[in-house]
């Protein structure tokens, strides 16, 4: 097991060895340590390796200038200048918190950037002003469409975050898959075969294989075929991928760059990096806030009291699993695959830094 503390340290030092600045390493480790936080392993510190082969091929830039290059009072389109998502996603939804604050609601989508941790660290950022915080990113393509054997979208992930006054805060964070792509790693390092309706081979047949996309196959869209309302789940990542890039000028639908370092980008790229989008929305520009955070306490207490199918499985709301997570981790450390931690020792190898 190993603590918060030791893991956020141990990936603050590989992002400064890489050339961030203190200021910029502390937040993108704050970003990537609580997906392993809050349990979301497939997007936490398993990722560190991943971000520095993309910077050693020369698609970070570890010392951006992030700026805005187009806005109105409520929106703004975000340069990422090819900083890490980690950082440039905290950036922007800063300014889309800043806008709320200003005028009501805030709306900034973000090009030239590159995979930005778990959705939900930036939606939760609006709770602490009390705001309604909206988080999503489009990804490397790695999705058929509903009918297709083509690769054209990323998991594509969407959160919600909304306050409530004395329960804890509603948080949704899913993919647009059946399965994000990191969870197929994890069952690979663990050797493991993946739940029928999570992959499609390359001739588009449904396969249990989790090398099934690394061997020419396809993530399915939620829902897993149509029968089972796939073609909801490809609307939803269309969505995503289309406020995120197409609002931006970001790369979108087959043109995103792919997180693997081996894999170039393909050529006549229609845009500038990855790309996201950034809700922020002041719940008194609807209603007083005490009205609604109360009305909140009510849909979630009720909402928990629902009538379960089985006694001794309560009904839960979204965010209550990575919150028992997080309770869990923060007092009893959090557990790694060996293969992630032979990565992590290569990297303090590589870099000269300890691995604990």
């Amino acid at each position: 097991m190993y603590s918060y503390d030791q893991l956020f340290n141990f990936s603050k030092e590989v992002f400064i060895a890489m050339g961030h600045s203190e200021e910029m390493s502390l937040s993108a480790a704050k970003v990537l340590i609580s997906a392993d936080l809050r349990g979301v392993d497939s997007h936490g510190i398993a990722r560190l390796k991943g971000y520095v082969r993309l910077w050693e091929v020369d698609r970070i830039n570890a010392q951006p200038k992030i700026k805005v290059v187009h806005e109105t009072p409520s929106t703004a389109v975000v340069d990422a200048d090819g900083a890490l998502g980690l950082i440039a996603g905290p950036e922007a939804m800063k300014i889309a918190m800043e806008k709320a604050e200003n005028v009501g609601t805030g709306w900034v989508s973000v090009k030239n950037s590159n995979h930005y941790g778990i959705a939900g660290y930036h939606s939760m950022m609006a709770l602490d002003k009390d705001m309604i915080g909206i988080s999503m990113t489009n990804a490397s393509p790695l999705v058929a469409p509903t009918f297709s054997k083509e690769r054209m979208l990323g998991t594509n992930p969407i959160s919600v975050a909304i306050p409530a006054d004395k329960q804890p805060p509603f948080v949704a964070d899913m993919a647009t898959t059946t399965a994000a792509n990191g969870k197929l790693e994890v069952l690979q390092r663990k050797n493991e075969e993946a739940p029928l309706g999570w992959v499609q081979d390359k001739e588009g047949k449904p396969t249990t294989n989790a090398k099934g996309v690394q061997e020419g196959g396809a993530l399915l869209p939620l829902g897993g075929d149509r029968d089972h309302a796939s073609h909801k789940g490809y609307i939803l990542g269309s969505i995503v991928d289309i406020f995120s890039s197409v609002l931006s000028g970001a790369n979108y639908g087959p043109w995103v760059p792919p997180f693997v370092s081996f894999i170039d980008p393909l050529p006549n790229l229609v845009g500038e990096g990855l790309g996201h989008f950034f809700g922020a929305m002041r719940v008194d520009a609807f209603r007083p806030k005490e009205e609604f955070l109360g009305h909140m306490d009510n849909w979630i207490e009720r909402f928990r009291n629902a009538e379960p199918v089985n006694s001794g499985v309560k009904v839960q709301i979204p965010g209550d699993y990575e919150r028992g997570m997080e309770a869990e981790r923060s007092q009893k450390g959090i557990k790694l695959l060996d293969p992630v931690i032979e990565d992590l020792k290569g990297l303090g190898d590589k870099f000269g830094i300890k691995f604990l």
